[in-house]
């Protein structure tokens, strides 16, 4: 099947090129410059054509399964509605967030990654999902149980990354105590139960981080791309790089950041920080990262269609050149994720695509194909 796209700002790794696009059988066939008058060829009417965004982090499947607290949806109709917003944010390739092990933010939430799996396992081959979908596992070091359910998942064909996650209070991205009673306040928590729960989950993270931590270590090295999480300190930085963790997700401060670049690993910040203008737990700003070179890529964290628009955000504020902050959420994203197929429009790359118009400033996501057939 041939589809020809014409008349486009085409965003390519180093340019952005007014000119056309030849796709084949869901590959990048042919770029030229300018127009063409190619029958059946598609006017773009001068928007953009992206390469589709790359998601490695998205807890969004977790929020369509309990969209209001108290309420669970079905599983299925969840991972559907999921989908949906990917695509519809000009994210066609998805590595969903689901979390092993937890401490206490839900108590649903082995069941939430149980069913969220079985259901990805299904319909991956169906050829029925908008965006391409892959799993991320958040695993919490010091939870209960959490080795025995990683182990359960670790050989799973669909698993691309591992992050290593401590949201004890006191530590990473709760490293602000006073923050976190605040938060826990407005949750309708009372002081004392809080106080209460720091007791406990500090007790537990003595008892089990560490040993959960190397044995997670022994079971998945080589197996998936190892991620810090929320790193907050010099030497959370220097752990990790001791364990040959080469991904730094989320750092939460200037110093930790500064020092997973020293030490070389490649750092992930979240898209929603950006277009907020800020951390919504108080933690360094991502527009301060980008302006200090440290951002290697973009995830969405929890907010799909924060992706394109924090790139654009990148060029408006950061000073950066549009094909690099885009290649911040397709290109820089593969790579990180081992994807030698997509991230990038060039010849004999997938047609993974998205058209973007811009109005009032903001990005908006016209059209999305994914390996050129067209899904919004």
């Amino acid at each position: 099947m041939t589809l020809v796209l014409t008349n486009a700002a085409i965003v390519l790794p180093d340019a952005v090129l007014r000119g056309t696009v030849r796709i084949e059988n869901g590959v990048i066939a042919e770029i030229q410059p300018g127009p063409t008058a190619v029958p059946g060829a598609q006017n773009l009417e001068g928007d953009y054509l992206l390469p589709g965004a790359i998601d490695l982090h998205t807890d969004n499947l977790e929020r369509q399964v309990q969209p209001r607290a108290g309420t669970r949806w079905p599983s299925r109709s969840a991972l559907l509605a999921h989908d949906a917003q990917c695509a519809a944010a000009g994210v066609t390739t998805v590595l969903d967030a689901l979390c092993v092990g937890d401490l206490g933010f839900d108590e649903d939430r082995p069941r939430t990654c149980a069913e969220g799996i079985a259901d990805l396992t299904a319909m991956a081959p169906t050829n029925l999902l908008k965006a391409e979908h892959y799993l991320h596992l958040r695993c919490e070091l010091p939870a209960e149980g959490m080795i025995e359910l990683l182990a359960n998942l670790a050989n799973h064909p669909l698993l691309r990354m591992v992050s290593l996650m401590d949201h004890t209070p006191g530590i990473g991205q709760y490293g602000d105590l006073a923050q976190y009673r605040a938060m826990r306040l407005r949750d309708g928590e009372a002081p004392a139960a809080t106080e209460a729960r720091i007791d406990f989950l500090t007790a537990q993270r003595a008892r089990l981080r560490d040993p959960n931590r190397a044995a997670l270590m022994a079971m998945m090295r080589g197996r998936a791309e190892l991620a810090s999480h929320d790193d907050r300190t010099q030497a959370d930085v220097a752990e990790n790089l001791a364990d040959g963790i080469k991904i730094a997700e989320f750092p939460v401060t200037m110093q930790a950041a500064k020092a997973a670049r020293v030490g070389a690993q490649t750092i992930i910040a979240g898209a929603p920080n950006l277009v907020r203008g800020g951390s919504h737990t108080g933690n360094v700003a991502v527009l301060d990262l980008l302006r200090a070179g440290l951002v290697d890529a973009l995830a969405s964290d929890y907010v799909p269609c924060s992706m394109i628009e924090a790139a654009f955000l990148a060029v408006q504020h950061a000073g950066i050149a549009l094909p690099q902050a885009i290649a911040l959420i397709s290109d820089a994203p593969a790579r990180i994720a081992g994807f030698t197929d997509r991230g990038r429009i060039e010849p004999a790359a997938r047609a993974d695509l998205v058209r973007v118009r811009m109005h009032g400033g903001a990005p908006v996501v016209r059209q999305v194909w994914l390996r050129g057939e067209r899904v919004i």
